[in-house]
């Protein structure tokens, strides 16, 4: 489970931001929210199930995204040899000359089978300048301390001892000791390999994961419940294989090509809804079979590709993180696709849910407790501020939405003088 993440000089981050997925001390006007909304980490200790990320275009709201994804893969294919002679894709905060030359920041903090890790680092685009590495049962120790190319390890951490001197400068040496199967960091990423960082603007990426779903029976059962809860009117799905040499694009292309690409990509796949047809007296006669990507909405695409990672990180209690889930979903589906992280019997693992939007609908006190609800704002100077509702003082039963749509929040565009644009016409 996801506790803390922190970036700095990262894209539209200057100074270091701190995102907690900790539960404020608060009540709720709807007290369904305390109990539905949060559950126990340890002793007076809550996290939350989910949080919105709220801000104008361009405020920074994807780069939360991109940094929380680059930490990810960075820790789990920095040690390979494929990165040995490539840069650090890493990108510093370019206005301001304070941060030239400095290293980007990163550092998360999460619970793994009951025990809280610490770990982080600084890097630029040539090397690793720091990282460090903590762990709390009771109280927090230090596991290894990494100083540009000096790393010193503690005892209880055994597995890292004689790798110091087989980490290059641009791999991370908790990514080296799992390479060499250390328990304790082969523990640490298997964590982030469950974090599932998504697009909702683009399903192309995580479209093929759910389709290899489609062969468990039982699995698929679950995706087929979860597209007719949003009433798209389909009733199956199926994965149809055509062989390539059965497409039209080979007509006109000499033999020996034609041939060529039939042995490299010797299969095209197509996603099969079904949908009933009905008569005069509307009584089912047969079913149509439709192409998913021809026939259907962008929505129902969307609904289907976002199906396999939604019901997985559901079952297995893991972390979605998603950038723009609202996008070409209807405001109830949107909703509906929170509530199902907020709902113990669609939740039960306490699997978190993370994700940036405009849809205001979500904005209601209803739906979500103050401690839920983060924005994105950049300041004058081209910088991302990142802060949540709790720092703002304000009524229980206060209307979210409103405010935030009136600027009482912050986190919106400002609006110049679009009528004062004048269209020329053509001579």
């Amino acid at each position: 489970m996801l506790i803390e993440f922190s970036v700095g000089n990262y894209k539209s981050f200057k100074t270091t931001v701190k995102f907690s997925m900790v539960a404020a001390n608060l009540s709720s006007k709807n007290k369904e929210l305390d109990q539905n909304n949060i559950f126990s980490y340890k002793k007076s200790i809550s996290l939350l199930k989910s949080a919105a990320i709220y801000g104008a275009n361009a405020s920074g709201k994807s780069n939360f995204i991109k940094a929380l994804d680059l930490m990810r893969n960075f820790v789990i294919n920095s040690s390979k040899e494929t990165q040995a002679t490539e840069e650090i894709n890493v990108e510093n905060y370019r206005l301001s000359t304070e941060t030239e030359g400095k290293p980007s920041f990163f550092e998360i903090i999460f619970s793994s089978n009951g025990v809280r890790y610490r770990y982080g680092f600084e890097i630029d685009k040539n090397q690793i300048h720091s990282e460090w590495l903590y762990r709390a049962k009771e109280r927090e120790i230090n596991l290894f301390l990494r100083n540009e190319n000096k790393i010193s390890t503690k005892d209880v951490f055994r597995e890292g001892k004689g790798l110091e001197s087989k980490t290059r400068n641009n791999a991370l040496f908790l990514s080296v000791c799992a390479q060499f199967n250390g328990e304790i960091s082969t523990e640490i990423l298997k964590w982030f390999r469950n974090i599932g960082i998504i697009s909702g603007v683009n399903d192309s990426t995580y479209r093929p994961f759910t389709v290899n779903k489609l062969d468990d029976s039982y699995f698929k059962d679950r995706i087929l419940s979860f597209i007719r809860e949003f009433d798209f009117g389909i009733s199956d799905l199926n994965v149809k294989h055509s062989s390539l040499t059965e497409d039209s694009l080979l007509k006109g292309i000499p033999n020996f090509l034609a041939n060529l690409l039939v042995e490299q990509g010797s299969n095209r796949m197509s996603i099969q809804t079904t949908h009933k047809k009905y008569d005069q007296n509307n009584d089912h006669i047969k079913d149509e079979i439709f192409d998913l990507d021809k026939n259907e909405s962008d929505g129902t695409q969307k609904a289907f590709s976002f199906s396999g990672p939604l019901l997985d990180v559901l079952q297995n209690g893991k972390i979605l993180v998603v950038d723009e889930l609202d996008a070409r979903f209807h405001p109830i589906i949107t909703q509906s696709i929170v509530q199902m992280f907020h709902d113990e019997f669609t939740n039960p693992s306490n699997a978190q849910l993370i994700f940036t939007t405009h849809d205001t609908n979500l904005l209601d006190n209803k739906f979500f407790r103050r401690d839920q609800i983060w924005f994105t704002e950049k300041n004058r100077f081209g910088a991302t501020d990142l802060y949540s509702l709790v720092d703002f003082k304000i009524r229980n039963d206060a209307s979210f939405e409103k405010d935030y749509i009136s600027g009482k929040y912050g986190g919106i565009p400002f609006i110049g003088g679009l009528k004062r644009l004048e269209i020329e016409e053509n001579a």
